[in-house]
């Protein structure tokens, strides 16, 4: 029998239909309608809707429902340029305006400072500044990764997974991706059905072909194919090769061997096909490297409007040492380098970093210096080897140390934030400014409140809309030491 939930004036159940409002919006873009003052969260509805939804899962205080029928629209809804937008699991925000997704977004960002950072409404109006958003919010991407099956009729399909599914709903012409991408996977898809050639099965670990990237250097118009293969080599890939080649701007096509039983899509090797094994951009004037298995921003419109409020952020003088943490292929290293003395980048990722040293290369940038390893294990042993340098009599102590001691650490984590060995280091070593960019406000928030713990205060904080149409933004944080640096 299915779960009954009393909302004061009646039973709820399962499957159950019912008219509500919607009043507000989850973190992740979903609607939010009360029913005798009990939630239930809506995929696909806006502030200002009126709807019917049916009852799909019921908890103690909340509960989920799927949308039946719009009855009357919200003022801020628009039509979506995708038809599958509601189907995909990529674009939460779509049918919103786009006026009205920055206002959500500085909201989530505000709601998860307030909630997780421990920042008073009164310190957030005095540092909060206005969003930066896109003039045009659509083909912004520049990398795309696209999941290779099969329909229910056995044809081979690509596209995107479908919300919190691993069910691919077919599509080659994404509206925020870039318009090469649909002749090329127009192209592969041919390739493989002619010489049958199967797609991997995440059910029984069998078939070849499990993803297709995709990237485009939009500064240079380069374009790599990387296929991402359960085994070593692809079959009559010459033909492949011959027919890609044709497509302007290809400069790279490779493969990635990726043979284990896991929903990480990218294995470590990569093969390569014809051309380079990488793709060159340009941001802000200075040029990158970019392989298969790099970090490197998606919107590059907004990353370089992401990387100079972070170089503003950091307040250099041209006298500072910087540490850069999570810094990937020295993107935003490569950037802070035009401002400071010196500048120190730190990634787990190796080929990232022999990315990051070519790129400083490439530029004519020397006050730069790379190292491979976790940022939790890297600087807790510099600062641990510094201390006991200090330990000794100060003339005989490592002048090089002395210089690489910071005056700012610029962090730029992956979702889950920084680890806490990392931070409590960071407070260690005190440097006068942190700059914070993080592309989840909930973790930042929580990385915010360590760090306020310790003897930083934030004093500036700035969205930056690097996903327009989705329920993700960056957010840049400036935090200073409460008390002056001796």
């Amino acid at each position: 029998m299915g779960r009954l939930l009393l909302c004061r004036e009646r039973l709820m159940k399962k499957n159950d239909l019912f008219r509500v409002e919607i009043v507000d919006m989850g973190s992740e873009g979903e609607g939010i309608g009360k029913v005798d003052g009990f939630p239930f969260f809506i995929k696909d509805t806006l502030i200002g809707d009126v709807v019917e939804a049916k009852v799909t899962k019921l908890k103690k205080q909340y509960g989920y429902a799927r949308l039946m029928e719009i009855l009357t629209a919200s003022p801020d809804r628009v039509e979506p340029k995708c038809p599958l937008h509601q189907k995909c699991g990529g674009c939460q925000l779509q049918a919103l305006s786009y006026e009205k997704q920055l206002v959500f977004k500085e909201n989530k960002i505000k709601n998860n400072l307030l909630r997780l950072g421990g920042l008073t409404a009164e310190q957030l109006r005095a540092c909060m500044e206005p969003i930066v958003g896109m003039e045009n919010p659509y083909h912004y991407r520049n990398k795309a990764q696209f999941p290779v099956g099969t329909d229910r009729e056995g044809n081979l399909v690509t596209g995107f997974y479908a919300g919190r599914t691993h069910t691919i709903i077919p599509n080659t012409d994404c509206c925020l991706g870039v318009a090469e991408n649909r002749e090329i996977l127009e192209t592969i898809l041919d390739f493989l059905k002619t010489y049958q050639i199967p797609a991997y099965e995440e059910a029984t670990g069998r078939g070849l072909v499990r993803h297709i990237l995709l990237r485009k250097g939009f500064a240079t118009g380069e374009l790599m194919v990387c296929l991402i293969l359960n085994g070593r080599s692809l079959p009559h890939s010459r033909e492949l090769v011959d027919r890609l080649g044709k497509i302007s701007g290809m400069t790279s096509i490779c493969l990635n061997v990726n043979e284990r039983n896991t929903n990480v899509i990218m294995g470590e090797e990569i093969l390569p096909l014809w051309g380079q094994n990488f793709i060159t951009d340009k941001i802000g004037g200075i040029s990158y490297q970019i392989s298969p298995l790099s970090f490197y921003q998606v919107n590059p419109v907004q990353t370089e409007k992401l990387y100079r409020t972070a170089l503003e952020f950091a307040g250099l003088t041209g006298r500072e040492t910087v540490w850069d943490l999570y810094c990937g292929i020295g993107t935003i290293s490569l950037f802070l380098a035009q401002g400071a003395k010196r500048v120190y980048g730190v990634e787990v990722v190796p080929q990232a970093i022999a990315d990051a040293r070519r790129n400083a290369e490439r530029n004519g940038i020397s006050n730069v210096e790379f190292f491979v390893g976790k940022a939790e294990e890297v600087l807790p042993e510099f600062y641990e080897k510094e201390q006991k340098e200090r330990g000794q009599a100060a003339r005989d102590m490592d002048t090089a140390s002395q210089m690489r001691h910071p005056d700012v650490i610029v962090v730029d984590p992956p979702r889950k934030g920084c680890d806490e060995r990392c931070l409590y280091t960071m407070l260690k070593m005190a440097p006068e400014r942190i700059v914070y960019v993080s592309c989840d406000s909930a973790t930042l928030g929580r990385d915010l409140k360590y760090l306020g713990n310790g003897g930083y205060v934030v004093t500036r904080v700035r969205g930056v809309d690097m996903f327009p149409g989705t329920g993700h933004v960056e957010t840049v944080v400036m935090l200073s030491h409460k008390k002056p640096i001796a």
